[in-house]
């Protein structure tokens, strides 16, 4: 396709890394509780999983979540970000009690490979010039045809990458944040370019930590290796299938807690300072946090209440308010 540009590195939130800070180092886990991510039985494993669907043209989102349900028979299944019935690629899908873990890909960013074809010729040098103007801070309208109310909103675009051009078709990666509109961006680059421009394919190819090279399945893909579990009882094909939950807050800042205080989170208790044994440097009051167990299991998200220092140094206090509980109660014993 013509004249490509050298790559460089491309950033999404989901990239930043993260430096744990101990504060208290003799602190152990009690290895008859809980079940580590990779050790769970294959039914848990199921109900507390992600699986990183390779969406096919044709079907919307939600159509897909209801065939995966209606394969695995599940009760609850839900995406992270509703794709248009033509774009294909990467759909995370939650299941069962990992359903309302998608709402921490929300902060961690996009990842699209584009299309574009324009409506006029424009020197390359130009097109390269506007597109990378459009990194940073833009304005949208949602189309007519979304599902959410029409304002004017700011939207972050990470990186444009132009790979190829060809004529009047030019194939970019780029990266944004969640809920930003790649066909309204292609439109408003046509119109920068002062020849008109629209959108003929999509993919998309990373959501957060999800990305299209990395454990990326199709809807044909799980169902064989449902099948080969339920007819053939080989259930690695199936585990392979789906990831753990804890791999959908990948990119999150951490606290990680005492085995003393998992089951007062599940039970619906407000995250102590004195119960937290380790954590992600940076974190500020505000900040959604992942609340995980010395085996690196999630137990619950939450909004930070302090900040790392405070965290640190503080002998009282609420330090993190729980929102969403996903470890169930008689995982950990009570010890209160």
């Amino acid at each position: 396709m013509g004249r490509k540009k050298g790559k460089r590195e491309a950033i999404l939130p989901a990239d930043l890394k993260r430096e744990i800070i101990i504060k208290d180092e003799k602190a152990e886990t009690n290895p008859k509780w809980g079940f580590p991510p990779d050790k769970r039985p294959i039914e848990m494993h199921m109900r507390f999983g992600v699986i990183n669907l390779d969406k096919p043209p044709g079907p919307t989102s939600h159509e897909v979540v209801a065939w995966v349900k209606k394969l695995l028979n599940l009760q609850k299944a839900g995406h992270g970000g509703t794709l248009d019935p033509k774009v294909t690629g990467v759909l995370p899908v939650a299941l069962e009690r990992a359903t309302r873990v998608v709402q921490a890909l929300l902060p961690a960013g996009k990842e699209y490979v584009a299309l574009m074809h324009l409506h006029g010729e424009v020197p390359e040098d130009k097109i390269y010039a506007i597109m990378k103007e459009f990194e940073g801070e833009i304005i949208q309208r949602p189309p007519l045809r979304s599902a959410v109310k029409r304002r004017l909103r700011t939207r972050k675009v990470y990186y444009i990458e132009i790979l190829e051009m060809e004529g009047k078709d030019v194939l970019f990666r780029v990266g944004v944040e969640a809920g930003t509109y790649i066909r309204s961006l292609i439109h408003h680059i046509g119109l920068a370019l002062g020849v008109g421009a629209h959108m003929a394919e999509l993919r998309r190819t990373r959501s957060g930590p999800f990305k299209e090279d990395e454990t990326l399945v199709t809807l044909h893909d799980l169902i064989d290796a449902y099948y080969f579990w339920k007819e053939d009882g080989i259930e690695e094909y199936f585990r392979r299938a789906i990831q753990p939950m804890e791999k959908a807050v990948k990119h999150l800042p951490k606290v990680w807690i005492r085995d003393s205080a998992v089951a007062a989170v599940t039970y619906g208790a407000d995250l102590a300072v004195p119960g937290i044994v380790k954590l992600h440097k940076g974190i500020k009051p505000g900040d959604l946090v992942a609340i995980m167990t010395l085996k690196d299991e999630l137990v619950a998200l939450g909004k930070a209440k302090m900040n790392t220092q405070e965290m640190l140094t503080k002998t009282k206090g609420i330090a993190v308010d729980v929102e969403k509980v996903f470890m169930p109660r008689d995982w950990y014993p009570k010890m209160w």
